[in-house]
């Protein structure tokens, strides 16, 4: 795709992951086998930052997740830690519904000055709208964005009837709902997340799945406004997923908006 494309848009990542180098390659090759998909790349800042790159991103939204309590401390030190020494990346934090104190972790996240909660139930194996999770979302409702996997045919952790039902219980509760509401089901998140007030999406690991006439219905369904480009680093090619996405035939405004403003706006940023 032609350089002079890029240049016309400013382009927010909403949707990267990075670990520390140590364990990035083990950490890539593990999330690979989850979804046995190939990687495209390693999951470090370094190479995070060289992917983007190359079609002008100018902010990355990074975060990691915890599958077990005892990694939040460490995890959400990491993520602040590379903020600072990457002033290109905005960072989220991550907590866990079997934390021995949940308050905390949010205070910690609020003092290393992130800007909201990744969870993964499918990762860290607890149903989204369970009540251990709901301590999570009357602590953050009103303070901070959750960032939320959805979907998977293969689990129930994450099904977007459960990102409604989050909804439904903590309606101020700002939610960027990943992979367009529900990877692998997203007719299914259609039906349950489509017009819900507080609730964005991300288009993240769904491009490469999806007709791009639907792509193009759902994210209109959605409201074009509610939706953020995202890579899923490092799932995907980012100069491949902006060119499915630019492909889609949306205007100049309604790209802008997608790649950047929508994000901004969401994120008070």
């Amino acid at each position: 795709m032609d350089s002079e494309i890029y240049s016309r848009y400013e382009i927010i990542d909403s949707h990267a992951h990075i670990f520390p180098e140590k364990i990035a390659e083990h950490a890539t090759v593990n999330i690979g086998a989850f979804y046995d998909l190939h990687m495209e790349s390693c999951g470090i800042s370094k190479k995070l930052i060289e992917s983007g790159s190359k079609i002008g991103i100018t902010h990355y939204l990074v975060c990691s997740t915890a599958t077990t309590p005892h990694q939040i401390s460490s995890i959400n030190a990491f993520i602040a830690r590379e903020c600072e020494s990457n002033p290109c990346f905005y960072g989220l934090g991550t907590t866990h519904p079997d934390s021995e104190n949940i308050q905390e972790d949010i205070e910690n996240i609020r003092k290393f000055g992130l800007h909201g909660v990744k969870l993964h139930p499918d990762f860290q194996k607890f149903d989204a709208d369970s009540p251990e999770a709901f301590k999570i979302y009357e602590i953050i409702e009103g303070v901070m964005p959750l960032m939320i996997h959805c979907g998977d045919r293969r689990y129930d952790y994450s099904a977007p009837y459960r990102i409604a039902n989050i909804h439904k219980n903590f309606p101020k509760l700002k939610i960027q709902a990943t992979h367009l509401g529900g990877y692998e089901r997203w007719s299914e998140a259609e039906e349950c997340l489509a017009g819900l007030e507080n609730v964005v999406f991300d288009i993240s690991s769904s491009m490469a799945f999806l007709r791009p006439e639907y792509l193009r219905h759902l994210i209109q369904k959605y409201g074009i406004e509610n939706c953020f480009f995202g890579s899923d680093f490092p799932m995907w090619s980012h100069e491949e997923e902006l060119e499915r996405f630019l492909s889609l035939g949306f205007t100049e405004q309604e790209n802008k908006m997608v790649l950047a403003e929508n994000f901004r706006r969401f994120y008070g940023l």
